[in-house]
């Protein structure tokens, strides 16, 4: 037989309440009086047969049984706002959230957007960025941008670009107190790295190029591509550049590539969306202009 649920008034009391150890400030949050909290409290009490708080003279404190209640409590109305929220906002077909790496949102899909932008002036893009993996259900977003081989559970995934991967410097560096002529020149400078998943970048050049790729050990390395790149336009050394990161520093003179040797990589950048999405407006024009504007650059 299923238990009755106790009253949701008192639920939401004894939540306020614990979060604030105040009744006076749950009362406030909830506009209504101290002696109602209260009263709501106590008849929760009696409704479940357990204590919750104990009442001292200089504030609250909740019993073991009111600690071990709260948690539950609390992800209940978690739950029951994130619900709510995805209910109004579902039709919402204003809206399109994408999320991406920070390095490809800077260096690629900022430049670009406006040109999205300016042909569905009806729809609002947000753009939000993170290296975890999206949950589409959790997190609010219509589609992700994310590098990897097209393998992802319970997902559409359409393929945009691949990447090249070939060593970027300052033009200062060149010519400088030891030029960069040959891959062998590259001992006598600072390599850049990116950790995660562009972290044997370095190896994987340096055994194409025919160099120990024991090299690739030494250097300084960052947690996020944009800030690799960075620190290579900086002349603080040499980066592996990845064509979506650095083609546009390439273009303004801000990098320049020493060497001749590329490598493609083993993995690209994909539109990942659930599947059931994949017909609604917003993502569907926002799909084709992506996937559009990638060939145009593949093409290039």
């Amino acid at each position: 037989m299923a238990t009755r649920l106790p009253s949701l008034n008192g639920l939401r009391a004894f939540e306020a309440a614990a979060r604030h150890m105040s009744f006076t400030q749950a009362a406030g949050e909830l506009n209504v009086t101290q002696t109602a909290i209260s009263h709501l409290i106590r008849r929760l009490e009696q409704e479940i047969g357990v204590k919750l708080f104990v009442r001292q003279n200089r504030g609250l404190a909740l019993t073991a049984e009111g600690r071990d209640y709260l948690p539950g409590v609390r992800n209940a109305f978690q739950d029951l706002r994130l619900a709510t929220d995805r209910l109004l906002r579902k039709d919402d077909g204003r809206v399109l959230t994408v999320s991406t790496l920070a390095s490809l949102a800077a260096k690629w899909l900022l430049p670009r957007i406006a040109s999205f932008q300016e042909k569905h002036k009806e729809i609002d893009v947000r753009i939000t960025t993170t290296t975890d993996l999206v949950n589409f259900q959790r997190d609010e977003i219509d589609a992700a941008i994310r590098y990897g081989r097209g393998q992802w559970a319970e997902l559409h995934a359409d393929w945009l670009m691949a990447d090249e991967l070939f060593p970027v410097c300052s033009p200062a560096l060149l010519d400088g107190k030891h030029p960069l002529r040959e891959p062998k020149d590259l001992a006598n400078h600072t390599l850049l790295h990116t950790s995660g998943g562009f972290s044997d970048d370095w190896r994987q050049w340096l055994t194409a190029a025919g160099l120990p790729p024991g090299l690739s050990t030494h250097g300084v390395t960052f947690d996020v591509s944009l800030v690799t790149v960075q620190a290579a336009i900086d002349g603080h050394g040499v980066a592996i550049g990845r064509t979506s990161y650095v083609e546009a520093d390439i273009e303004k003179g801000r990098l320049v590539v020493p060497f001749k040797i590329s490598l493609p990589a083993d993995a690209g950048f994909y539109l990942v969306y659930p599947a059931e999405r994949a017909a609604t407006q917003k993502l569907k024009v926002f799909r084709e202009w992506l996937v559009a504007a990638a060939r145009r650059e593949a093409g290039r």
